[in-house]
Formats: C-alpha cells, structure tokens, sequence
C-alpha cells in the first residue's frame, strides 16, 4: 500500500519555516560564542569592549550577553 501523503497547510509551512530560523539562529549564536572566546586575554577584551561602545546598545546587545555569560 503506498504512504498517504497530505498536502501541506499554511499552518505547517509556518512553523516549518520558524523551526527552521530557529536552528539557523542557534547556529549562528554557537558560531558567535566560539568566535568570541577567542578573546581570553584582559587586553582582547579590552579591545573588544572599546570597540562595542563604539556601537549603540541594540547592535551589540547579544555580544555584551554572551560576554557577561562568560564573565560569570
């Protein structure tokens, strides 16, 4: 007997589609976290944080919290 398929609703593609940016959003913030750690030293983060306060809070909000993650 052949699988029954069914045709997909709005609904369906919608939250196939927020499923999706989901995982590409926790990509990106992985991929964000291990570039940052790169700065281990006082000095890189120094540097690093004179260069956020060269950006408005909005722009730089999800850097500041992974830092201060770390920092904890």
């Amino acid at each position: 007997m052949p699988p029954v398929t069914h045709p997909r609703t709005p609904l369906w593609t919608a939250l196939r589609g927020q499923l999706q940016q989901t995982r590409d959003a926790h990509t990106a913030r992985r991929a964000l976290e291990r570039e940052l750690a790169t700065y281990n030293t006082q000095s890189d983060l120094d540097d690093l944080h004179a260069i956020l306060d060269r950006h408005s809070d909005h722009e730089t909000a999800e850097i500041r919290r992974i830092l201060s993650r770390r920092a904890a």
